[in-house]
């Protein structure tokens, strides 16, 4: 493995061929297998989510941090089943490829609600399961639809510009310090690189398909059912997914905490980025000693 003081988009990144698909991510550090899995922002990338924690979490586990599929460096199948399932089962392919038969996960937005529909689809495959402003287990309860961020977002892939860029951004993160023209020009060439809308349109198209929606049973409402040890956090004032969003699935999941972060948006990761890394390590090695 790549030492971790060396951990380099170029040094860490491979890919894998997974039901006719390649999938690219990134892998470092030894230990018990951990997943990071990311978030569907328009330039969004594992390595844009993840990478200022990937040093933290290579140090204590195995870190595997995939594009999921459509996204980054990943292809995008034919969707004949919604987005969230069909790409659970391209992670459950990546783990086979790996040798990986049980992992922790963390997952940032629709990567969060992969994960858990991973964990519903195959309760085995997900040890413990750590969601960051997701769907999937949680849901609205009082917050408008289509949230500020999902406004702004689909206003980008609408027209994409730098300003609506800068906008969705801003509705990202409570610190808008964290805004800086490096960070708007990244995202903004990945999210307009060859290929890169046309696949996020499909993505988010098929969220709306009326034929998968109707062949979907939303996962909140089976939440009741769910097994996976999980750990729900969520940013006060994020506004992609607002806080609001957390209760029901608090509620319904058997096993589950909820922790929130004050000043917070959706990039728990980035704005918490200490506090996180600690309390999702302490959540992810609870017990080691048991097992």
């Amino acid at each position: 493995m790549t030492a971790v003081h060396t951990l380099t988009y170029e040094s860490t990144r491979a890919t894998a061929e997974v039901g006719g698909h390649t999938i690219a991510y990134h892998e470092a550090g030894e230990g018990e297998p951990l997943l990071l899995l990311h978030g569907s922002g328009p330039g969004v990338s594992a390595w844009a989510n993840f990478r200022d924690n990937l040093p933290v979490f290579a140090g204590r586990f195995r870190t595997i941090m995939p594009d999921l599929p459509g996204f980054g460096g990943s292809d995008l199948p034919v969707l004949n089943e919604m987005y969230f399932v069909a790409a659970a089962r391209q992670i459950a392919g990546l783990m086979d490829r790996l040798g990986i038969e049980s992992a922790g996960f963390a997952g940032n937005s629709m990567g969060g609600a992969v994960a858990a529909e991973l964990a519903a689809l195959l309760p085995g495959r997900v040890r413990r399961l750590i969601t960051m402003g997701s769907g999937g287990l949680s849901v609205a309860t009082f917050a408008p639809e289509p949230s500020e961020g999902f406004a702004r977002l689909f206003e980008f892939l609408g027209d994409p510009s730098r300003d609506r860029m800068i906008a969705w951004l801003k509705a990202m993160v409570f610190d808008h310090s964290l805004i800086t023209d490096e960070l708007v020009d990244e995202r903004l060439s990945a999210a307009t690189a060859e290929g890169a809308l046309d696949r996020a349109r499909k993505i988010f198209g098929s969220l709306m398909d009326p034929g998968l929606r109707a062949t979907y049973t939303p996962l909140w409402t089976r939440a009741a059912t769910f097994t996976t040890p999980t750990l729900m956090l969520w940013g006060r004032d994020d506004r992609m997914l607002p806080y609001d969003g957390a209760h029901v699935g608090n509620r319904m999941v058997p096993d589950i905490e909820l922790h929130t972060f004050a000043r917070c948006g959706h990039w728990i990761q980035v704005e918490r980025k200490n506090e996180f890394e600690r309390v999702a390590t302490e959540f992810l090695t609870r017990d080691a000693a048991a097992r």
